[in-house]
């Protein structure tokens, strides 16, 4: 029953000191860091759409997604993550054990990047699982990043590689937190944005934002082994570039930085993050994109990822 499933919930959250009053109330109160701002971000996920519970998804896997998609989200605005609160709505059928395996991926992701889980909602109905997650983060006044900053000139540097994140490894989601707050204090970062719908299309959103267009150099983008790998299943046929340009849930960072930092950064970004920045392009006057070949030809880039669709 629901109050078993809360009670044994409540007693796995620890004590933190930046809730005044800690979850089990109507509400919880929170202690913003002092000289800090507050950055909130939520975001849902819902079966079938995002996820398919079974045997190679297990409901501690759809937790830990959860919330890493919302530290993902801070991680681009370069916020520290402080707090979390979860609403869940749970099959009827399994829900408790369900509810659990979610709290466990919830919480071990939590402990990680130093998050309290504050509290929020439980449901219970004949649909499928569906879970959100609100993040609250804090960041130094006049620090948050943006996507609306790139200015002609910046380099676009990536984390990690792109591409063939449906081979489970959109499960498994690293939010880039750690690495974002140490750029923040070594690195001019004039925009950013994680790449969650598609390197191309979220490039295209962060170019937009910023008044910009952008110049990508193919040879330069990171692949993902995934992306090699979806490129050679049968009946797929895109190329492991065009996996990397498009299939999304990377959750990688994509910055515009002045180019003296850009370059420092891949030369520096493996060693002082544990994670590889690349130069993949540059921000030019204008709008749109376009993508640059090995041999110097450029040609006009369509963006392509994931969106949702829905009737006018």
């Amino acid at each position: 029953m629901e109050l078993d499933f809360v009670a044994a919930l409540l007693a796995r959250i620890p004590a933190d000191p930046r809730l005044e009053v800690p979850p089990g109330d109507d509400a919880a109160v929170l202690r913003p860091p002092a000289e800090r701002r507050s950055v909130v971000t939520t975001d849902m996920l819902m079966e079938s759409v995002d996820f398919v519970l079974g045997p190679d998804c297990t409901p501690r896997m759809v937790g830990h997604k959860a919330l890493a998609v919302n530290l993902s989200d801070l991680a681009a605005m370069a916020a520290r993550p402080e707090v979390a609160v979860a609403a869940v709505a749970l099959p009827r059928a399994h829900g408790d054990a369900i509810g659990r395996g979610l709290i466990d991926g919830i919480l071990a992701l939590a402990l990680e990047h130093g998050v309290t889980l504050a509290g929020g909602d439980t449901n219970a109905w004949d649909g499928p699982l569906v879970i959100s997650i609100t993040a609250i983060g804090s960041v130094a006044p006049g620090r948050a990043w943006r996507r609306d900053g790139a200015q002609p000139g910046d380099l676009l540097v990536v984390s990690g590689a792109c591409g063939g994140s449906l081979l489970d490894r959109h499960l498994a989601v690293t939010p880039r937190v750690r690495e974002a707050l140490t750029i923040a204090n070594r690195f001019d970062v004039h925009a950013a944005i994680d790449l969650s719908d598609g390197l191309s299309l979220d490039l295209a959103r962060m170019m937009q934002a910023s008044g910009s267009g952008a110049v990508l150099d193919l040879p330069s983008i990171p692949i993902h082994p995934d992306a090699v790998r979806m490129a050679a299943l049968p009946g797929d046929d895109r190329s492991p570039l065009e996996h990397a340009l498009s299939d999304g849930e990377d959750f990688e960072l994509l910055l515009a930085v002045p180019p003296d930092d850009a370059r420092r950064l891949a030369a520096e970004g493996t060693e002082i993050t544990g994670t590889p920045f690349t130069v993949i392009g540059e921000v030019v006057a204008g709008g749109g994109l376009s993508a640059r070949t090995a041999d110097g030809r450029t040609t006009s880039l369509t963006p392509r990822g994931y969106e949702h669709a829905f009737d006018q």
